[in-house]
């Protein structure tokens, strides 16, 4: 039997360590070119079952084999690991397994793929959380560039230029961060973001001319603080901290709950939405404009049209309340007899 090539794991089989058969998977996965987000929660998956399969099956955690994957033995395990996670871990987790299962099938390690017995959570409808209030997005922008949010080494250029981004372009947090300079391209009038979004899917989001203009405004004051005036390389990270550095997340995070507080609106943010409110309010008002699911998911980078679907029927309910709040609607329910609609007052 001729060896395999190095880097590639020999056939894997029941008897095989599981350790080994998750180094086998995860070689078997290198052309899919998956994110760093991507693999460090696919290891963070296995990572949470496997000490409880251990448990479950009555073997040391380093002991296990390949054989040891059995429909009660995930059952218990995942059994112990829903009594400590949300739904969405649960449903990602299980996903995790379940890819790996079937890698074993695939490898006719497995004679069939046991996670089909274990139960997974249904998928939570959620609905679209935009800020609430018609003008907040108004507000906030103008709150924003009047330097209204309290910081030691106050930036009105960066902070309006960063919350204008996450408004007008629907981008996602994660592609925000990743954003580098010379990702703005394309002539003035015709000009677009570069963006890598989830999976390394590449998409372009255009880009009117004002919010083109007030990147390149920060782009000259960041210039200013921090290289004399010379703009700094097209590989450099778009949105930077008051030191120079690439903006993390947690960063992000605080200085758009920042942001809301000295606006004024933190109480029409949706609780757990933050950044992605502004997303979500991009999305719903892209709709009311006329945009189609596709369009939406299109702009958002959605991997299924369901996703971006959403956004559409959101939109419809709106539109229906709004109907509903016609006066002449009012003077037709005490006609009828009718209640009022739901949420509607008179």
């Amino acid at each position: 039997m001729t060896p395999p090539p190095p880097g590639v794991p020999e056939q894997v089989v029941e008897a095989t360590p599981l350790t080994q058969a998750l180094a086998a998977y995860e070689v078997a996965r290198l052309p899919r070119k998956d994110s760093p987000h991507t693999v460090a929660a696919r290891r963070r998956d296995v990572a949470g079952v496997l000490p409880r399969l251990a448990v479950a099956v009555g073997s040391p955690a380093d002991d296990l084999l390949v054989a040891d994957l059995t429909v009660r033995g995930l059952r218990g395990a995942f059994a112990d690991f829903a009594g400590t996670h949300a739904r969405s871990s649960i449903a990602r987790c299980w996903s995790t397994w379940n890819g790996w299962c079937d890698f074993l099938v695939a490898e006719e390690a497995l004679p069939g793929n046991p996670m089909a017995g274990v139960a997974r959570p249904r998928p939570a409808r959620s609905a679209p959380k935009p800020l609430r209030g018609e003008d907040t997005p108004e507000v906030l922008l103008a709150a924003v560039a009047a330097g209204a949010r309290p910081a030691r080494q106050p930036w009105p250029e960066r902070d309006l230029a960063l919350i204008a981004t996450l408004l007008v372009s629907g981008i996602r947090s994660a592609e925000l961060t990743g954003l580098r300079v010379g990702d703005l391209v394309g002539t003035p009038g015709d000009e677009r973001l570069h963006v890598l979004g989830k999976g390394n899917a590449e998409r372009s989001v255009p880009v009117e001319p004002a919010l083109a203009d007030l990147i390149r405004a920060y782009g000259r004051s960041r210039s200013a603080r921090f290289s004399g005036g010379r703009p700094p390389r097209l590989d450099a990270p778009l949105f930077v901290d008051t030191a120079g550095r690439p903006l993390t997340r947690n960063q992000l995070q605080h200085l758009v709950r920042s942001c809301y507080r000295s606006a004024g609106i933190h109480d029409r943010v949706h609780r757990g939405s933050l950044v992605h409110a502004l997303r979500h309010t991009f999305a719903t008002r892209v709709v009311a404009s006329g945009a189609s699911a596709v369009e939406v998911m299109r702009l958002l980078g959605h991997q299924s049209l369901t996703t971006s679907q959403q956004y559409v029927d959101a939109g419809a309910q709106e539109l229906r309340s709004a109907a509903a709040g016609n006066a002449s609607y009012a003077a037709l329910r005490q006609l009828t007899g009718d209640p009022p609609p739901r949420g509607a007052g008179c």
